[in-house]
């Protein structure tokens, strides 16, 4: 059931009457919930205070998991900017998704998105900075970004460059003067960063030694590497403080205990074997929920698998409206309530989460993608490669990359450049390979053992029936969410067009036979 404006005041009496009857700390109060999301661009799990990283200060995350819960496992759906970003408004996984399944397509607008449907119930939408992007919408049939209205007008000079010059809080301030009275709202608050490109040596020029940085061991612990994370954290920091003025601005409204504030992004980091990649690098995403009115026992840290996903669901449960049978994951409603097992959905697999990904970027000939799935649980990780014999990351030609750039589906930066003007030499060639060789059908990791996942078990004896227990779950998964791959139909990927830059002017996706 949808709650229209004609419909709050009939809202406000039944919430009365629950509260009534379950107490002041229940879920539902006597006014539906505001909803600040926050989502940055490229950013790792493991870059947080609140995930223990001595060196990037994220205040205004590490006070929302401190008064919220902090998901620890939380995954998104595709390790790609807009199949991704479509995934958290639609609740559906990508191989659901048509077009929008690839980054610099479209989100179709037979897809329902949550900020339709709380639209569609009296909240004001609006976001600012990155929405669902990149892409073109008009192919798919929409006018408007589906994160609702844009509010872009703000301008602030950047302190590096490659930040952008928005200022992100203030457009929020914006869209806040135009709410109506008692209206609840809805806002997207997207920022660029910490996207490349980086300003080299922000970090160093901050004050910040390199010497603390904990180098994932998917990279050579080499000044370069350290010196181009530094300048990552620069940015995180960036989105921080956005989101810290934006929930200050809130605060001092009295808004902020009646508002659901989630702090995440959209997948990981933009390094080799991370973004564009279905190792945790790439698709483990930090999470944190603020919610005084609806979170029992705040504070806690919470290990359940959680794809991005579960928020639209979770958005419309949370402002008591009917999730359409479409959006495949869980809400996360019993963890905010602390009740333990989630509801049972037709769907929902709640010990694991499900990743995919198809073409990336324009980065193979013909416009071919790279095909696979994921199953992530507390101990393993499975991956199935559709396409073994294609480059992962890309064809190292840069004749076949849209852009230009060899291994292009792995952004320039300066850690990418060590890697390959150094491939063959002692102490480069191992990490060369983790960031660019092609890679098997199957991978399995154990997480506990392995956290960087380099060592791959699938044709290891000893774990033969882990990794087929994870194949099978994965595609029971896949068949009953029907993924055209899983049911062995026509998997359209990589024929659909592509609407990303282009400085290669012969490059092009082949039509389809």
């Amino acid at each position: 059931m949808r709650y229209h404006p004609r419909m709050r005041s009939a809202w406000f009496f039944l919430a009365a009457f629950l509260c009534a009857l379950c107490g002041s700390s229940q879920i539902y109060a006597a006014q539906r919930p505001n909803i600040l999301f926050c989502i940055s661009d490229d950013q790792s799990y493991a870059h947080t205070g609140a995930a223990h990283d001595q060196v990037v200060k994220t205040p205004a995350f590490d006070r929302v998991a401190r008064e919220g819960i902090h998901f620890y496992h939380a995954f998104c759906d595709a390790p790609t900017c807009g199949p991704s970003r479509s995934a958290i408004l639609t609740g559906q996984p990508i191989w659901r998704l048509e077009e929008a399944g690839n980054i610099h397509s479209t989100l179709p607008a037979k897809f329902t998105t949550y900020t339709e449907l709380l639209e569609d119930a009296g909240y004001a939408t609006g976001f600012t900075g990155k929405g669902w992007s990149p892409g073109r919408l008009e192919p798919g049939g929409r006018k408007a970004n589906p994160a609702g209205a844009e509010f872009n007008r703000r301008r602030v000079k950047p302190p590096f460059r490659g930040i952008a010059n928005r200022d992100y809080a203030a457009n929020f301030d914006d869209f806040l003067a135009q709410v109506g009275k008692d209206q609840p709202f809805c806002f997207w608050l997207g920022t660029h960063e910490p996207h490349r490109g980086y300003e080299e040596g922000a970090g160093r020029r901050t004050g910040k030694d390199p010497s603390r940085v904990v180098v994932p061991p998917i990279f050579p612990d080499h000044p370069v590497v350290r010196n181009d994370l530094l300048d990552y954290f620069v940015e995180i920091e960036h989105f921080d403080r956005m989101v810290g003025r934006a929930i200050s601005t809130l605060e001092k409204s009295g808004q902020l205990d009646n508002t659901i504030v989630v702090v995440t992004s959209d997948h990981g980091m933009p390094f080799p074997r991370a973004k564009a990649s279905l190792y945790d690098a790439g698709t483990r995403v930090p999470l944190a929920i603020r919610w005084p009115r609806g979170i029992i026992n705040p504070g806690r840290s919470f290990g359940i698998l959680v794809n991005l996903s579960s928020l639209a669901p979770t958005f419309l449960k949370a402002a008591g409206l009917e999730v359409p049978e479409t959006m495949t994951r869980h809400h996360l409603m019993d963890a905010f309530s602390n009740v333990g097992k989630p509801e049972t959905r037709l769907f929902q697999d709640p010990s694991a989460a499900f990743i995919a990904m198809e073409r990336h970027d324009g980065c193979r000939k013909g416009g071919k993608g790279y095909p696979c799935r994921a199953i992530r649980t507390q101990e393993y990780l499975y991956i199935r490669n559709y396409e073994p014999e294609r480059w992962p990351a890309g064809n190292p030609d840069r004749q076949f990359c849209a852009r230009d750039i060899p291994f292009g589906e792995v952004d320039s930066s300066p850690t990418k450049t060590l890697l390959m003007d150094n491939k063959d030499k002692p102490g480069f060639k191992r990490f060369y390979d983790l960031a660019f060789a092609k890679r098997p059908a199957e991978e399995l990791y154990h997480g506990g053992r392995d956290p960087g996942q380099l060592e791959n078990l699938a044709g290891n004896p000893e774990f033969a029936s882990v990794l087929k227990k994870l194949s099978a779950r994965l595609q029971e998964h896949l068949v009953r969410t029907g993924d055209p791959r899983a049911l062995g139909l026509d998997a359209p990927w990589d024929y659909y067009p592509y609407y990303g830059m282009r400085r290669n002017k012969n490059w092009k996706v082949d039509p389809k036979p």
